[in-house]
């Protein structure tokens, strides 16, 4: 493997493959090339582990080592058990296999993941007359394999565990946003650092902390213990302290309030637990505090919240969404405010007109991130608006 010019792709949510292509350009990327749910780019292999405990908006970085063209099944078998897999792993490692098949010819991935299998295990009997063991739970190298029709692609997982597990987070809500997703949106509001937070709605706190990673500069997975680039045989442990240490150093000072808000106990109580596994509480202050009975008090102020929708809390929706609407009428003058929903029709009753609508996915579910931008005046321009 050259570490010196790695091709390198780091897989996203949909939506957020900007906001992770201007990470790695920061970040010092090179020929960075935006694709879906994904963006490619070429470093050295301290890059590999800088973009691992840094990047915010990535899922999973990995490096193609093999791509061919097969026709059939003993033809995908015959070029794996050729391929030289004591470059990447020791026949005394574990290993696991992810899979993403897209092709009329080979339709099973799960038969596809056993040939696969089958292929590096009988690769090491026939060279060291030992078999390496498969481990699903936590393997010390993790292979992506991926065919698209004919082209199949053998990745090297660099991460391990998806890279949205950051570590911090001790309990959890109803319907957690995951981690990458909060900073996504965070990036996409505009959120720097600079001036104050709020969340309304804070739910178990995630988007409070992501925010409050961002506004310090810490990196991503301060929190985490390992990496799956930990287990190559090139792994440079004194590189990857230095990164570390380099990264750490740039932590700023932050002057703002970032603040939460809830009326579930439990909820609080998980967001305070979890605000203490970040070692947050000198930054983040959580209230029970219902958001239509609030009013403005930090000033200036980047509003960003999760309602609950249909699919995970039972709300009288038109309602709901309605007191939203009345309480960034009434309450907060000059705010600008993100929400993200997948009731469409619902976030209508908000009565204001979204100044920005973006696709993003929670999950399974398609959702509008949606920016509503607060003036003085609104109350007054939507009458004559409705005059029209």
């Amino acid at each position: 493997m050259d570490t010196e010019n790695l091709k390198i792709q780091i897989k996203t949510f949909f939506g957020l493959e900007v906001i992770l292509a201007e990470e790695i350009k920061k970040l010092g990327g090179r020929n960075v090339e935006i694709k879906n749910r994904a963006v490619n780019c070429e470093g050295d292999l301290g890059f590999l582990y800088k973009i691992n405990y840094s990047a915010r908006t990535a899922l999973k970085i990995i490096i193609p080592i093999l791509e061919f063209k097969a026709f059939n099944e003993s033809k995908f078998y015959d070029k794996l058990f050729k391929f030289e897999w004591d470059e990447f792993m020791d026949v005394d490692q574990t290993f696991a296999i992810d899979s993403t098949v897209n092709s009329e010819r080979f339709k099973h991935s799960q038969f596809m993941t056993f040939k696969m299998k089958d292929a590096i295990v009988d690769y090491f009997q026939n060279k060291y007359h030992k078999r390496p063991s498969i481990e699903t739970k936590s393997p010390d190298i993790k292979f992506h394999l991926h065919i698209d029709r004919e082209l199949v692609t053998i990745s090297l997982d660099s991460s391990g565990d998806p890279l949205f597990k950051r570590g911090y987070r001790k309990e959890q809500g109803e319907a957690p946003i995951n981690e990458v997703l909060a900073s996504g949106m965070l990036q996409l509001a505009g959120w720097d650092g600079k001036g104050n937070f709020l969340d309304p709605m804070c739910g178990s706190g995630t988007l409070l902390i992501e925010a409050a990673m961002i506004a310090l500069d810490l990196p991503a997975q301060i929190f985490r213990r390992r990496f799956s680039f930990q287990n190559w045989k090139n792994y440079d442990a004194d590189l990857f302290s230095k990164i570390k240490e380099v990264r750490v150093n740039r932590v700023k000072e932050f002057t703002g309030k970032i603040v939460g808000y809830d009326i579930d106990a439990r909820m609080l109580n998980a967001a305070r637990t979890n605000v203490e596994s970040a070692e947050m509480e000198d930054i983040i202050e959580v209230k029970k505090q219902n958001f239509f009975d609030s009013k403005k008090d930090l000033f200036p102020l980047l509003m960003v919240f999760n309602p609950p929708y249909d699919e995970r809390i039972s709300i009288n929706d038109d309602d709901f969404y309605k007191k939203i609407g009345d309480t960034f009428k009434t309450n907060y003058p000059n705010t600008l405010a993100w929400l993200i929903s997948s009731d469409l029709e619902a976030v209508k009753k908000i009565g204001l007109r979204p100044s920005r609508k973006i696709k993003l996915f929670n999950g399974k579910l398609e959702t509008r991130f949606l920016q509503y931008e607060m003036y003085e005046g609104t109350k007054k321009v939507h009458k004559l608006e409705d005059k029209k």
